[in-house]
């Protein structure tokens, strides 16, 4: 009777063939590959864990360590300028019934990294003056009171970089002397 259940292929117990079959395919591959990632994933949540709670120890659970008052604006650091002086000082009157003589002296402030400026400046440096001098030929000695010297510097500025300068752009203007004597 055992010779009719070989040849049937009738095996009443697994392994009596003479040795096991390997699976193969998606069924072998498939329970390594979650093993894997159910690692990566716990490893990842580990990381992002002990990351958190480090930040929040570190930063004491959000405070801030140091205070910033509200009334105090933050100030960047001011950019640093190369400045062309080479302007000579300028006399002239004031546009008033009563003139008063004006005596200007100016530095003109430009970007460290533009290498064309001062060659700019320098070829135009008569030019600049004569528009310098008009300019303060123009205004009334009101408009040169010390409070408006800020807004005098910024139409300069202005005028400097719209009308005379092509490539070159004036980003400070200053007065070396600035005087306005009534006579």
């Amino acid at each position: 009777m055992s010779d009719d259940d070989d040849d049937l292929g009738l095996d009443s117990s697994p392994g009596m063939d003479g040795g096991s079959k390997k699976s193969s395919g998606l069924g072998g591959l498939l329970p390594k590959l979650l093993k894997f990632i159910a690692i990566g994933l716990g490893a990842l949540i580990f990381i992002v864990t002990v990351a958190v709670i480090t930040f929040n120890f570190l930063n004491r659970g959000g405070r801030n360590q140091t205070t910033v008052s509200e009334t105090d604006p933050y100030v960047g650091r001011r950019p640093e300028y190369m400045y062309f002086t080479a302007i000579d000082l300028i006399n002239t009157r004031t546009n008033d019934p009563t003139p008063a003589m004006v005596r200007v002296s100016l530095a003109l402030g430009y970007d460290m990294n533009d290498r064309l400026a001062q060659t700019e400046l320098t070829n135009r440096r008569y030019e600049i003056q004569d528009f310098i001098r008009s300019f303060f030929s123009l205004k009334t000695i009101d408009e040169l009171r010390p409070e408006h010297e800020l807004q005098l510097q910024q139409e300069i500025r202005e005028a400097l970089n719209t009308r005379i300068l092509q490539t070159t752009k004036i980003r400070n203007v200053l007065f070396q002397q600035f005087d306005v004597i009534q006579m």
